[in-house]
């Protein structure tokens, strides 16, 4: 089984082309939609230009923190493949999967085990369960040990501060592998050498 990933947080057309035209490009690509409070997020007019493009073998991802009305009228047009979603109840998302037509990814935080049982929940809804750091946009950790006996009878996307050389842990697991800020220089910017060296790092496995 070849390990799938996504990278998150595409803001330029020369990244997304690179990453596009990879010789192991990854199943997912996503952008940040409506939360402003990241560095990544792309306004609404450059978004349309931006994903206007051949995406060849990937999905593209709009990433959606609690998105109202106003901004998935926006987006219903553009071509997402999967909608992204954070701090929504189950039926929220339901009622926007059922709505909008759009494969989901439903995001949870994780701070503890706790947080793990809702993902029981958003299964009717949801095509693939992110579990995520409660870091949002400040790339913060979450112990992934504690995904360990979770089910393997649904699709799990894992992200949380993941480096590069931590994929090998990763090996016969049956996760998404979803990085972002691995993958940026000190400036904040993806690099398109460490974008090589992780899609080549997840081919292997």
């Amino acid at each position: 089984m070849t390990l799938e990933c996504k990278i998150c947080g595409i803001s330029d057309i020369d990244t997304l082309n690179f990453i596009i035209n990879h010789k192991h490009p990854p199943k997912y690509i996503g952008f940040i939609v409506n939360y402003t409070k990241s560095k990544r997020f792309v306004e609404i007019e450059k978004l349309k230009q931006l994903i206007n493009i051949e995406k060849k073998k990937s999905k593209f991802v709009a990433v959606l923190v609690k998105p109202k009305k106003d901004i998935l009228e926006k987006i219903k047009f553009l071509d997402f493949d999967y909608y992204q979603i954070y701090d929504c109840t189950p039926n929220e998302i339901n009622l926007i999967k059922e709505k909008y037509n759009k494969k989901i990814i439903s995001a949870l935080t994780v701070g503890s085990k706790i947080d793990l049982i809702k993902y029981k929940d958003f299964l009717p809804y949801s095509e693939i369960i992110l579990f995520d750091s409660k870091g949002y946009e400040k790339s913060m950790n979450f112990d992934h040990s504690l995904l360990e006996g979770i089910p393997s009878n649904f699709k799990k996307m894992i992200a949380g501060n993941i480096k590069i050389d931590d994929i090998s842990n990763f090996k016969n697991k049956k996760y998404i592998i979803d990085m972002s800020g691995g993958l940026e220089d000190i400036s904040g910017k993806k690099c398109k050498s460490k974008i090589d060296k992780f899609l080549i790092e997840v081919n292997k496995l």
